[in-house]
């Protein structure tokens, strides 16, 4: 068992406000989230740190007390450092642009793909210039930020879905750190 829902939450200056109904605000320099506690999770918040409570051990408690808590680190981060997830369309004459609200990818079917993008999340789309003395197969770079991290992960996850990285050229949409492993063709077994 991890008993991640005992760990403290550091708020420094976020403010955190329960009303009685349990539904807690989080506060911050990048924006306001909310949260309904679930049915006996507490919150004890003393000099600027926050503990999740628990009503008893049973098994359902102990699972609400560690999902609470790790939500509530979630909420405290991301209204005051927000999230970041950077994607890379790699693929000739793939590419990624943003026209206002939305997000047009063009990944070689016969169509655009136009991606709505939700309210609380900026999207910025780079298109990276080819170099003439190497070689590099990216063509785009697609920051998602936001300060809800399931948001953010979803919207990312969305454009990624609309062409998942293929295992012989490696073409298709990833993500920053991830690894593709390439297969041999062909021609090379």
């Amino acid at each position: 068992m991890s008993r991640i829902g005992r760990a403290p939450v550091k708020l420094g200056d976020v403010q955190v406000d329960v009303n009685s109904t349990g539904l807690m605000a989080v506060k911050g320099k990048l924006g306001e989230l909310s949260y309904q506690l679930q049915p006996g999770i507490t919150i004890n918040i003393e000099e600027n740190i926050l503990h999740v409570l628990r009503e008893d051990d049973s098994k359902s408690q102990r699972a609400l007390h560690g999902l609470s808590r790790a939500l509530i680190q979630n909420m405290v981060t991301g209204v005051s450092e927000g999230y970041l997830i950077t994607l890379q369309v790699i693929g000739t004459g793939y590419s990624a642009e943003n026209i206002g609200p939305w997000l047009r990818l063009s990944l070689g079917y016969s169509h655009d793909i136009m991606l709505h993008v939700p309210e609380g999340i900026t999207v910025e789309a780079e298109a990276v210039p080819r170099s003439k003395t190497t070689r590099s197969d990216l063509t785009s770079i697609i920051r998602v930020k936001g300060i809800d991290k399931q948001l953010v992960g979803h919207f990312a996850a969305e454009i990624r879905r609309c062409r998942p990285p293929e295992n012989y050229k490696g073409k298709g949409i990833r993500y920053q750190d991830e690894h593709v492993p390439i297969k041999a063709g062909k021609t090379g077994t």
